[in-house]
């Protein structure tokens, strides 16, 4: 696998993202500067605990939808099953207003997931730019680098030779970006922030660069003290420091690294575990049923395979699967005794309140839309088929039977949850 660390991403978007999260990088290795800690590692912990908790009210919007969801799941079911086979244009339109109907009968918005992750996924891309770029968002740690970089760089043909120092070190991560025929110092400051300690070393013997040989040592101490994570350099890789102890290396810091893997499992299996979880129970749709055996499987595989890139990833990568990972599980233990806290009645009146607000602004009455939306979920749920002739008074007082019944549902079963809904339909109609 091969990545370019070419400085600051261009991307649009997730370039400015990553900017501005770069300036919270830095001013967090500044703050902890002036306490006389200089430790990468720390502060992306602290990176990923402050944004993801920036994230919160996202997330929380996200579940909410989640929550109601699965409670319209079954409403949904049911339309898809009346109007299965049916390819007519007549049906289809009606099959998307009655779809339509039901999203308005609980305030929310067809889109609204979608919306959600629109919004998370560049923030998330961003994030990841920054604590895989380090260099090219904390000025302080390019900083360390810029004696070295001026240096190589006042080198003829300095381009050839480090292309061969990555070649002989299957340094497969890095590639020198190239402006003309020499490669740009800001992927020459990105080689070096990639170095373990051992290729310090061998750099610093290379014969083209004997001339500044203490520059290349004095900077290998400094970028090696910044980037120590508990004995740990993170930009060497966990197999590296297990090889290491094959061959009379420090057995515990081969158990440190190999901690890194595990942790990364772990921690992504607890975040996932923590989450909400769909209904089991087979749907009777069978593309239904493939997706939720599918995101199952992928649930399982995914964190598999963190664990096993984790190996041959830097540890400082590694670092930030973990805490990031960690962070979102106290993030979603929070979520869900807010969530739990809140009655599906009140999320309806919730979502009611914000659809109105966006009604008067469009100018449409928002009494009129809610009667449709109401009316409309009746004849979805009414119990005869056919009944071409029968007026919609007789249809109400069928509906009405039907919600008479559910009155004597279980706790927290659908129909116990669709009677709340009904109750807060009737009182919604009377405002």
């Amino acid at each position: 696998m091969e990545m370019i660390l070419a400085t600051k991403s261009s991307t649009p978007i997730i370039g400015q993202l990553a900017t501005v999260m770069g300036w919270i990088m830095d001013g967090i290795y500044r703050l902890l500067n002036v306490f006389g800690i200089q430790n990468i590692g720390l502060c992306i912990i602290i990176f990923s605990i402050l944004i993801y908790a920036l994230m919160t009210p996202l997330q929380i919007k996200q579940q909410k939808f989640s929550k109601l969801s699965a409670i319209m799941q079954p409403e949904l079911q049911k339309i898809q099953k009346k109007y299965k086979g049916k390819n007519d244009q007549a049906s289809m339109q009606k099959m998307q207003e009655e779809t339509q109907a039901v999203y308005q009968k609980y305030g929310v918005s067809p889109t609204g997931s979608c919306v959600q992750l629109a919004i998370q996924f560049p923030i998330l891309m961003a994030l990841y730019q920054v604590i895989y770029k380090i260099p090219a968002y904390v000025g302080s740690v390019k900083d360390i680098l810029a004696s070295a970089v001026t240096s190589i760089t006042g080198v003829s043909g300095y381009t050839e030779i480090l292309q061969q120092f990555i070649t002989d070190n299957k340094m497969t991560r890095v590639q020198l970006v190239m402006d003309g025929s020499n490669a740009t110092s800001n992927s020459v400051t990105d080689f070096l922030y990639a170095l373990s300690p051992s290729q310090w070393k061998t750099l610093a013997e290379t014969s083209q660069f004997s001339g500044f040989t203490d520059t290349l040592n004095s900077t290998a101490k400094e970028i090696s003290h910044v980037q120590n994570f508990f004995g740990l350099n993170i930009a060497d890789q966990p197999l590296t420091y297990i090889k290491a102890a094959f061959v009379g290396g420090s057995i515990l810091i081969a158990i440190a690294a190999i901690l890194i893997p595990i942790l990364a499992w772990a921690t992504q299996m607890i975040n996932l575990k923590l989450m909400p979880q769909a209904a089991q129970q087979g749907s009777g749709d069978a593309q239904q049923d493939a997706m939720m055996n599918s995101m199952k499987t992928m649930n399982t595989v995914m964190p598999l395979m963190s664990a096993v890139f984790c190996f041959t990833f830097p540890v400082g990568l590694g670092i930030y699967w973990v805490a990031s990972a960690a962070v979102r599980s106290v993030q979603q233990l929070i979520i869900n005794k807010h969530m739990d806290k809140i009655q599906v009645e009140d999320l309806i009146s919730e979502n009611m309140k914000k659809m109105e607000k966006k009604r008067e602004k469009a100018g449409l009455p928002p009494q009129k839309i809610t009667n449709q939306a109401h009316q409309s979920v009746k004849n979805i749920n009414k119990i005869e088929k056919g009944s071409s002739n029968t007026d919609a008074a007789t249809r109400a007082q069928k509906v009405e039977e039907s919600y008479q019944k559910a009155s004597n549902a279980k706790p927290g079963s659908i129909t116990a949850k669709a009677n709340m809904v009904k109750t807060f339909d009737e009182r919604n109609k009377k405002k």
